[in-house]
């Protein structure tokens, strides 16, 4: 990671500041990230603390057209750009499919599939030039596997997964200088869940009180692993060059439950979804 310029998308919080920090400790040069301004000037106040030179810049991810002046401008300031991490997300709501509306589904495949999709496009010329490439791209525990209320968040992360998979074969069969890694983080403690529910109430919506207890739940039972933790196990998976990096035991357990049964998970799913949630 040394001297090794990375770009992370979402830095101003949750997994793209800890692996900010992360990568800082580990010598690289950084480029930030973020539509959320103030909290991506703390990570740089942060990152700048541990010795880390970094350039940070306002993006939404959304905009193919940012995002591709974004790679030009990142490539002038360092003259190469070696990892991009797509980090950027949103959880997308939390409603069934059947009373979910267009815009939160639209609004969670831009951020969640097509910000990796423009990221990856926008900086895969630059990291074939730098002869010593990497793309990973932020997955998730549902892109491995489906649950209920999800339906948008499990197509982007699926997305992400399928994407990142055909764009390794594509590396290996175009010999380029590239690796490419897929991350599925399981529970890992950041704001995801709350933010859900603030962006939710923010656009109008009414938020009942299963959905305040969903949050809830999320946050005291199963996002519980610390960031910088998760953080960790990513920059070693990259520096291993892994294909694949599943974070945590909860995400590993979705893979087996997935391969093993994939007829009968769906209904160990809906099971447990009752017993911490309560039936739909």
């Amino acid at each position: 990671m040394k001297d090794k310029v990375a770009v992370i998308t979402g830095a101003g919080s949750g997994i793209g500041r800890a692996l900010a920090l992360e990568l800082a400790r580990r010598g690289a040069r950084l480029a930030l990230s973020d539509v959320n301004d103030a909290g991506l000037a703390e990570t740089a106040d942060q990152v700048k603390a541990l010795g880390a030179e970094v350039h940070t810049a306002h993006l939404d991810v959304t905009d193919r057209a940012a995002v591709e002046a974004y790679a030009s401008t990142v490539a002038a300031h360092y003259g190469v750009v070696h990892q991009v991490y797509n980090n950027a997300g949103i959880s997308g709501g939390g409603r069934t499919i059947l009373d979910s509306d267009w815009a939160a589904i639209d609004q969670t495949l831009a951020v969640n599939l097509f910000g990796v999709i423009h990221g990856t496009k926008a900086f895969l010329p630059h990291l074939i030039a730098s002869g010593d490439g990497h793309v990973v791209n932020i997955s998730s525990l549902n892109g491995i596997m489906a649950q209920p209320t999800l339906g948008a968040y499990c197509a982007s992360k699926f997305g992400v997964r399928g994407f990142t998979e055909v764009l390794r074969t594509e590396m290996i069969n175009g010999g380029h200088p590239v690796k490419v890694t897929v991350v599925h983080p399981g529970g890992v403690k950041t704001d995801i869940a709350s933010a859900t529910l603030r962006m939710a109430q923010t656009e109008g919506y009414e938020v009942s009180a299963t959905e305040k207890n969903r949050m809830r739940v999320y946050n005291e039972k199963l996002l519980k692993m610390p960031a910088d933790q998760a953080a960790r196990i990513i920059a070693d998976g990259v520096q291993k060059g892994a294909p694949r990096v599943r974070v945590g035991n909860d995400a590993k357990m979705a893979d087996r439950l997935v391969r093993f049964l994939p007829r009968y998970y769906p209904k160990f799913v809906v099971n447990l979804e009752r017993r911490l949630f309560g039936k739909a």
